[in-house]
């Protein structure tokens, strides 16, 4: 007689995922930001971020071209080349959102900014004195370039945005939207939240896919309009400067890069994340 034995079958095995909801959006105007010491520090932190940002890269830039200039003894091949001059923007911006993140997000760039607005990350408030302030930091920034190389400063164009002989407005207004496109698209896919819920496996540095999409675009555009992608960058060199060729086609450097922020941020929210789907769907259903 044999003894029953109970057979149990084997438990389906449990998948672990983190749980993920859709954080709030930001409200459009929250004046109570106004009344926290965070705010108030994150635009500190933009402002220096911003300031150094254009220190480095414009010395870097006057730095080529004079070890360039044949005129005052430079070797024809001598500097960091272009490709020095894109690892700098790409290398600063790498640098700069790793330290700043945690206390403002780390744009440090106008455009940024304008794409995090209209992706409803950051309220109006927060958006508009965050472009003042990088704006006001672009410009100390080349201040203490000009400060400190003087003799060389106005000699090589001050770092400044132009558009380049052979080019268009067109041509320049294209590379500044698909250049900025580039990044603002890569910050949205490198902060996503759902990323560490959905793709956990796949983890993710994000100050360094953002400083590698920077460098990759200044490889593209540095000889069609120097690479603006960055309003506050442009501006703050046309400032310093202040010569009419300078302010020529400064239009370009705003009105391509906030288009091409308003294109990313579209295109990460509406179609890769489906907002406009999830929102008709919660629209049948409270119907």
């Amino acid at each position: 007689m044999t003894k029953d034995v109970e057979y149990a079958a084997p438990a389906a095995p449990e998948f672990s995922a983190k749980d993920y909801h859709d954080p709030p959006p930001a409200p459009l105007f929250d004046f109570d930001e106004l009344t926290k010491w965070s705010f108030y520090r994150a635009l500190i932190a933009e402002f220096i971020a911003t300031l150094l940002f254009l220190y480095v890269t414009v010395l870097t830039v006057i730095g080529y071209s004079h070890q360039t200039d044949a005129v005052h003894g430079g070797e024809p091949c001598g500097g960091v080349g272009i490709l020095g001059i894109a690892w700098a923007f790409g290398g600063m911006i790498f640098i700069l959102v790793y330290c700043t993140a945690g206390i403002s997000g780390g744009h440090i760039n106008p455009a940024v900014t304008f794409g995090l607005f209209l992706g409803r990350k950051v309220s109006l408030i927060r958006a508009v004195l965050y472009m003042v302030a990088q704006c006001l930091g672009a410009v100390c920034g080349v201040g203490f370039v000009k400060a400190f190389q003087k003799t060389y400063y106005n000699s090589y164009g001050g770092g400044a945005n132009m558009l380049a002989a052979g080019y268009n407005k067109g041509v320049g207004l294209g590379a500044e939207i698909i250049g900025t496109f580039v990044l603002v698209y890569t910050v949205f896919s490198a902060t996503d939240p759902k990323r560490s819920a959905r793709d956990s496996h796949v983890p993710v540095l994000a100050p360094l896919p953002i400083g590698f999409a920077v460098f990759m675009v200044h490889l593209a555009t540095i000889p069609i309009t120097g690479t603006g992608i960055n309003p506050a960058r442009s501006f703050g060199a046309a400032v310093i400067y202040n010569n009419d060729k300078a302010w020529d086609d400064h239009w370009i450097f705003w009105v391509g890069p906030f288009i091409g922020a308003a294109i990313a941020a579209f295109y990460h929210q509406f179609i890769l994340r489906a907002a406009a789907i999830k929102a008709l769907g919660s629209f049948r259903s409270n119907a």
